[in-house]
């Protein structure tokens, strides 16, 4: 069994999975209300947050899983990308479960989590595919070849796919966290209402820029009534629609480059209603299998951290007891 913690934002989670893989045991502390009335993280709130909850949530999962300290062979934390302040709560409780029980101890990059999450539960082994990690602070593209065999395709140039959801949110009026906002006012509106851009879609570019569209939204809505009838729906449906244009054509386009019949997605913006069904139909029309990480596994969760730490450990590889939280951690060196 391995025992793993998550605290890269404002989520504080524990999970436990056994050397299999299989999940016994998932539980998440979310502070999106706590974090609602800033209109985004505070990282001192939230790192304060992770105090208060990490023990009992580590109790938690040990309970759920019919299991005491001693079972467990091996502790896990994300070590990085994410706020300084949080990284080191969750790294610091994992390493002292580690030293009190003389037990391993694994660093684990949040981004690899997300990238190896589609394979969960009955998915099957992990298999050579093009990876697209799609969240609030990342957008990329990734060809792999193996559990630690990485090649970045593209990224970002600026804010991502997640970050321009939740910044046009804020500038239609919307709540935080944005993204699920957009997601549900688009239900009822059109796509075609508003002409927002669609950046880098010529050539064979693998790369992603969502600040054109925020300034986009920004100019061609401050003449508009967002009280009139149907003006907001559209707005929302219009800018998810240029952001899941792009998302799709540059994975099967990455896909296609890399001579890959597999394709995966994940990270919290895969939860996206209108992303996962133009995914799915494009991917059918292109002869693509598709794993798309399930919902409950994309937001922040331990359990993503369980099972790379388990596909690690596996391997033989942990990591020093001196191992730093890294903010800017690379899923690809």
């Amino acid at each position: 069994m391995i025992l793993a913690l998550e605290s890269s934002c404002d989520e504080t989670a524990a999970a436990i999975c056994g050397l299999d893989g299989s999940l016994k045991s998932s539980r998440i502390a979310s502070q999106a209300e706590i974090h609602r009335k800033y209109g985004g993280v505070v990282p001192e709130v939230a790192s304060r947050n992770h105090i208060l909850h990490v023990r009992t949530l580590v109790e938690e999962v040990l309970a759920d899983a019919g299991l005491n300290l001693g079972d467990v062979h091996a502790f896990a934390a994300t070590s990085g990308p994410g706020l300084v302040s949080s990284l080191l709560i969750g790294v610091s409780m994992a390493k002292a479960l580690a030293v009190a029980e003389k037990k391993p101890f694994l660093a684990v990059n949040h981004m690899e989590g997300h990238l190896l999450s589609p394979f969960m539960g009955d998915a099957g082994p992990i298999r050579p595919n093009v990876s697209l990690i799609v969240s609030g602070g990342h957008t990329m593209l990734v060809d792999v070849r193996g559990v630690g065999e990485y090649t970045l395709l593209g990224k970002t140039r600026d804010d991502a796919a997640g970050e321009a959801f939740d910044k046009v949110a804020k500038m239609l009026g919307l709540p935080y966290p944005g993204g699920p906002e957009i997601d549900r006012q688009a239900r009822a509106g059109d796509p075609a209402a508003f002409d927002f851009p669609r950046s880098f879609m010529s050539g064979d570019s693998l790369e992603f820029s969502f600040s054109g569209l925020k300034t986009a939204v920004l100019y061609q809505m401050r003449d508009q009534d967002l009280q009139a009838p149907g003006v907001l729906a559209n707005a929302c449906a219009s800018v998810q629609d240029a952001i899941v244009d792009v998302l799709v054509e540059k994975l099967v386009r990455a896909a296609r480059l890399c001579g890959k019949s597999l394709v995966t997605v994940s990270g919290g913006v895969s939860c996206n209603r209108r992303l996962r069904q133009r995914l799915t139909e494009r991917c059918e029309r292109e002869g693509l299998d598709l794993l798309l990480a399930r919902p409950d596994l994309s937001t922040d969760n331990a359990a993503m951290i369980a099972f790379t730490a388990v596909q690690r450990f596996q391997r033989g590889q942990t990591s020093p007891m001196d191992a730093d939280v890294d903010p800017n951690l690379p899923l690809v060196a």
